[in-house]
C-alpha cells in the first residue's frame, strides 16, 4: 500500500507542518522507486523493463530534491545523517 500524507499534518502549522509534507514526499518517493523496480523485475518486455528502470531512477532524482529541502529547514535532521554516516563507516571499518 502507498504512503498517504498523515493526517497529523492538519493540526501543524508553518515549518513543523513543511517538514511533515516533506517527510510524506520522501516516503511517497521510496514507495515509487520500489514499485518501478519490482515491476521492471516482473515484466518480461525488454522495453518496458528498461521504462520502468528509468522511471526508478528519475524518482531517485525526486527523493534526492526533498532530501535537499529537508537537510536546509531541519538542521537537526542534517546532524543525524551525518552522524549515521559515521556510524557505518566505523562500523564498516572505513
Amino acid at each position: 500500500m502507498l504512503s498517504k500524507i498523515p493526517a497529523e499534518t492538519k493540526g501543524k502549522k508553518g515549518r513543523d507542518r513543511d517538514l511533515q509534507i516533506l517527510r510524506a514526499a520522501i516516503i511517497a518517493e521510496l514507495d515509487a522507486i520500489n514499485l518501478y523496480e519490482q515491476m521492471a523485475e516482473l515484466a518480461e518486455d525488454e522495453g518496458l523493463k528498461m521504462v520502468l528502470r528509468d522511471v526508478a531512477e528519475e524518482e531517485k532524482t525526486h527523493f534526492g530534491e526533498f532530501q535537499a529541502l529537508l537537510l536546509k529547514f531541519d538542521p537537526g535532521q542534517e546532524k543525524e545523517l551525518k552522524k549515521g554516516m559515521e556510524e557505518v563507516r566505523e562500523i564498516l571499518g572505513k
